[in-house]
């Protein structure tokens, strides 16, 4: 009995030691693992500038709680249960001895140890409380003996060549214990985390003023100016995988140029909306609706480009291109109103996912038949996105979107870009769209992406003659993510911005029809570099051939230097 209790009382501290060491090495295990950068899938594209979250982000399933995991081992007999345990592991006999011969480990349902991943306290409280119970047993059935004092030696061994280890580990844990204390301490709220970005823009245009018309008022009134954007984002969440966002924006002074330069073309895609002063520009709520269906609600800025992929990393965002055309494809996830509605994104698989939203405005509007207003009844705009992906470095995007506007409304079909005539085919007179988009992003390598659009649209005009028109509008992205150092940016992009391919309407009997004559070329390239993981700079040029799409205005050259704050 004495030589069992002398090896009950050795085996103890060693057992101690052997399980907090094993934490030590798998935590060290981890922080040594090289990092390797994430291939984007579908759910990493960010969306746009408006939010930081993705439309597809939401469908992420959320990592399993500690509890789960833990309610989740179960033990197992024979370490060829554990397929991520090999002959060749340096811990394989360790793992074996514990497994065969005391039966104190346990594996994930999925058969796997997962050796490399920390240790919690609960998780070495429960494996500590299995050994010491099975020791107990061996006592008490007069099994001691089967505790050999070569184990001992063993464990104590490695309790030595392990110290500094255990040492390392036990000021992180204290360390990280004090931090804790002073985020609890100091914390903004226990649902709401404040993210925001402040951007600043030094630019001016160069070239002739655009102008369609026969007067000669053609001279660039642009001068350089220096403009900002602050905004806040509460990022609120109830239940760990919803999210209400409200956005509050500081009044914009980053000028837009379509007056100064005669054309919407030359718009930049952060420029000033009008409103002066604070306001609310975003509040949206997003929740899981079981395991594969994500809805988006919300009465303010609940754009396509929120709740849908626009395939357009890492051109597009709030780190990619400064103008406006080149953000995504704007026939279809610009509707050219604020927004409120609902959508929802089912995912019926990694490689398919079907997006739908429906969004209005309940400003007072002119129907053909009368005055009307309310959510169905105003400007409004309904879409749908299939989106593909049938490789994880490959996403297609196919979607129709549907957009009402009433008379006099001041709408524009284009979301403020392209020609005069694309914006507004038939003026302000009542107008229904059928707009079709292809996207796609290829994400060739780590350092390189391709991707682009084409956007195809019916307009049709809603009270008077059955005038119709078509607008098109096409580009061509590549990216270079992580050019010249890990965290920047590059890219070019080429298109054609909304242009009027053909229409009927006429202003007036006997003038010419509403049709852009010639095509604009947009050519743009930008360098984002980042100072830090909060600040970039990013100079930007871009020109515009042929403006309006018209050969008579000469080239619009825009350059400009942005600094974004991230906090």
């Amino acid at each position: 009995m004495s030589k069992v209790l002398w090896n009950y009382l050795l085996l103890i501290p060693a057992l101690f030691s052997v399980v907090l060491s094993s934490a030590a090495i798998a935590g060290e295990a981890e922080t040594k693992e090289p990092t390797q950068q994430a291939v984007p899938k579908i759910q990493d594209i960010a969306p746009t500038a408006i939010t930081p979250g993705s439309a597809l982000d939401a469908l992420a399933k959320p990592p399993k709680s500690q509890k789960d995991s833990n309610n989740s081992l179960a033990q197992v007999t024979s370490v060829s249960e554990l397929s991520d345990v090999q002959p060749t592991d340096w811990a394989f006999q360790a793992l074996q001895s514990l497994v065969e011969r005391y039966g104190v480990i346990a594996g994930y349902p999925d058969g796997t140890f997962k050796g490399n991943r920390s240790l919690s306290r609960y998780e070495f409280a429960a494996g500590l409380n299995a050994a010491l119970n099975r020791l107990n047993e061996l006592i008490a059935t007069n099994t001691g003996e089967l505790v050999r004092r070569e184990d001992v030696a063993t464990l104590q061994k490695l309790q030595e060549q392990f110290a500094p280890e255990l040492a390392t580990l036990r000021g992180r844990v204290d360390n990280l214990e004090t931090r804790q204390a002073e985020v609890e301490a100091n914390q903004f709220s226990t649902t709401t985390k404040l993210v925001g970005d402040a951007t600043f823009v030094v630019a001016d245009t160069f070239g002739d003023r655009a102008n369609n018309t026969s007067a000669d008022d053609t001279k660039d009134e642009t001068q350089t100016f220096l403009g900002y954007r602050a905004r806040l984002n509460f990022q609120t969440s109830f239940t760990g995988r919803d999210q209400l966002t409200t956005l509050i924006t500081g009044g914009s002074t980053i000028a837009n140029l379509t007056s100064s330069t005669g054309t919407a073309m030359s718009r930049f895609t952060f420029d000033s909306d009008g409103r002066q002063g604070s306001y609310l520009s975003q509040l949206t709520y997003r929740f899981p609706l079981g395991k594969n269906i994500t809805v988006w609600i919300g009465p303010r800025a609940l754009q396509p480009a929120t709740f849908t992929p626009t395939l357009n990393a890492p051109v597009g965002g709030i780190n990619g291109a400064t103008s406006r055309f080149a953000a995504f494809n704007p026939t279809v996830y610009r509707p050219g109103f604020d927004g409120a509605g609902a959508a929802l994104a089912y995912k019926f698989s990694d490689q398919l996912q079907l997006n739908l939203g429906y969004i209005g405005t309940d400003s007072q509007v002119n129907q053909p038949n009368g005055t009307g207003n309310g959510f169905f009844n105003a400007n409004n705009a309904a879409l749908v996105q299939l989106t593909l992906s049938p490789t994880r470095r490959l996403d297609v995007g196919l979607t129709y979107v549907r957009k009402y506007y009433g008379t006099a409304t001041g709408f524009n079909i284009t979301g403020g870009t392209g020609s005069t005539f694309a914006r507004n085919p038939f003026e302000q007179n009542s107008t229904t769209t059928n707009n079709f988009g292809l996207q796609f992003n290829w994400r060739a390598s780590n350092t390189l992406t391709l991707g682009g659009w084409f956007g195809y649209t019916i307009a049709n005009r809603e009270n008077g003659p059955d005038d119709s028109a078509t607008i098109i509008n096409t580009a061509l992205t590549i990216g270079f993510p992580d050019l010249f150092k890990k965290g920047n940016i590059g890219g070019v992009i080429v298109g054609v911005p909304p242009k009027v391919t053909s229409s009927d309407y006429r202003t007036r009997p006997g003038a010419p029809v509403r049709e852009d004559p010639d095509t604009s070329l947009h050519l743009e390239a930008f360098y984002t570099h980042r100072i830090n993981d909060n600040i970039t700079i990013t100079p930007d040029f871009f020109v515009i051939t042929a403006p309006e799409h018209n050969d008579n205005n000469d080239p619009i050259w825009v350059g400009s230097l942005r600094t974004t704050f991230t906090f």
